[in-house]
């Protein structure tokens, strides 16, 4: 354990005034605080999904786009969480930003979205980036240089021309439930503001710390 001393929170308090009615418009403006105040990755989010026997796993990636319909994310369908997914389509995103201290839970059930929609994206990522998705079988087991190998056939095959989309490479979208903002105060007094649906509305409510 460290020796330094613990840390104590310290930033504005977080009132109910302050929040919008829409839980979207609320993330949306807590997430362009910290794209103003984070250099590095500030769309990087936990991802906790479960398989059909309630067994967590968690990882981290990239938020991908947010709006009305949810939050979405892209991966290999033939990854763990993807699996886990299709096993049990419901999960849980965390955003952490330690400068704002701030963090943002979300639940919600999960769809993929269109191949429309999975093209599209595909077209906008970098070329090496289009390649890879058709060198790593991701979250399966592989031998040394086998990665190396696979780009370079990958190379080899859309040498000159676009690169498609592999069939087992698309996007997901969160449809969120429940969304809880968090703020960091003095002494652990921390203020939680939990936003969950109910007959197709928002409820807002206080959550004791």
């Amino acid at each position: 354990m460290s020796d330094k001393p613990i840390h104590d929170y310290g930033n504005e308090a977080l009132r109910r005034r302050d929040l919008h009615p829409d839980p979207i418009e609320q993330f949306q403006k807590w997430f362009g605080e910290a794209v103003e105040t984070i250099s590095h990755l500030p769309e990087a989010m936990t991802l906790a999904t479960a398989d059909e026997r309630g067994r967590p796993s968690a990882r981290l990636l990239l938020l991908k786009g947010v709006d009305g319909a949810g939050f979405t994310f892209f991966t290999n369908y033939d990854s763990r969480k993807a699996v886990e997914l299709s096993a049990n389509p419901y999960a849980a995103l965390v955003f952490w930003w330690p400068p704002l201290e701030k963090q943002v839970r979300i639940e919600g059930a999960v769809q993929p979205v269109s191949e429309e929609e999975s093209d599209l994206y595909f077209a906008t990522r970098p070329r090496g980036s289009q390649l890879g998705a058709w060198a790593s079988n991701q979250s399966g087991t592989i031998a040394e240089d086998v990665l190396e190998e696979q780009l370079a056939e990958a190379e080899l095959r859309y040498q000159g021309s676009p690169v498609p989309r592999p069939p087992h490479w698309g996007g997901f979208r969160l449809i969120p439930e429940m969304i809880e903002f968090w703020q960091g105060r003095p002494n652990r007094l921390h203020d939680r503001f939990r936003y969950r649906r109910e007959d197709g509305n928002w409820i807002i409510e206080r959550l004791a710390p």
